[in-house]
């Protein structure tokens, strides 16, 4: 009986280890979390009412910008749009 405890024990400590440093670090000061907060005036013109702009920020791999939305739930980012309903996002280049 104490060695199934024993083992019991051992189990949960090395679990607990493993999952100790599972938090996603930030890659660097390029990073698009460091960038929040950082949206041009005139994006925030263009910018529908009841967006937070003020944690949006410009995501690289897709050129637009995007704000946390913070739900009952979970904290998620949805995309920055205008009152219309269209993206705002940088110019492409072609």
């Amino acid at each position: 009986m104490r060695v199934l405890m024993l083992k019991q024990k051992i189990m949960v400590a090395v679990a607990l280890s493993l999952t100790a440093g599972c938090e996603i670090q930030p890659t660097g000061p390029g990073d698009a979390a460091d960038r929040r907060g950082n949206v041009p005036e005139t994006v925030i013109a263009m910018a529908a009412p009841d967006q937070d702009v003020a944690t949006a920020r410009l995501v690289p791999e897709d050129g637009c910008y995007w704000y946390e939305h913070s739900g009952p739930v979970e904290t998620t980012l949805v995309p920055l749009r205008t009152p219309n309903g269209n993206r705002i996002c940088t110019p492409r280049e072609t």
